[in-house]
């Protein structure tokens, strides 16, 4: 998962700074696991993850880095990993072109893969997250049967 390091930092970085300020975060758990407990447990290890990258942990990832210089691969290179991008804090239900408030928001074509997840702000507000996951059809149909994961999705009613 891809996470914002400007707050992460000490000293802070300046709030105009121009650079890349993102670090890519693995958090893994054998799928045994990830079965036997619900949704929170798989968000309550992601958000422990999170809140633990720290200063720290930043600036050896940065060190790391220039001794071992390397691009992040795209794709899901084991058939067993999904990789999240995008945030839920950037307010794109709030673009208007002249045609009224979006129905939905996509991330477009490029960099589609199985195991893809973008996260964006909920069109309904009040901290909900829309999220786009690619998955392969086979993948897909099996979720679609999950009853537990099917109580989190909503469908879009266009009128």
């Amino acid at each position: 998962m891809a996470v914002n390091c400007r707050h992460r930092l000490e000293p802070r970085l300046h709030p105009y700074y121009f650079g890349n300020a993102i670090q890519s975060i693995p958090t893994l758990a054998p799928a045994g696991e990830l079965l036997a407990n619900d949704l929170g447990w798989g968000a309550d290890l992601l958000h422990k993850n999170v809140v633990a990258h720290g200063d720290a942990t930043v600036r050896k990832g940065v060190a790391n880095w220039e001794k071992d210089p390397r691009l992040f691969p795209l794709g899901n290179f084991d058939g067993a990993s999904i990789t999240m991008g995008s945030s839920p804090r950037f307010p794109m239900y709030n673009n208007d072109f002249g045609w009224g408030r979006p129905l939905a928001i996509r991330s477009g074509k490029a960099n589609k893969f199985d195991g893809k997840i973008s996260a964006f702000p909920g069109r309904e507000g009040n901290g909900t997250v829309d999220l786009e996951v690619v998955l392969a059809p086979e993948t897909m149909a099996g979720l679609e049967k999950d009853e537990e994961f099917m109580q989190y999705v909503s469908e879009i009613i266009i009128m």
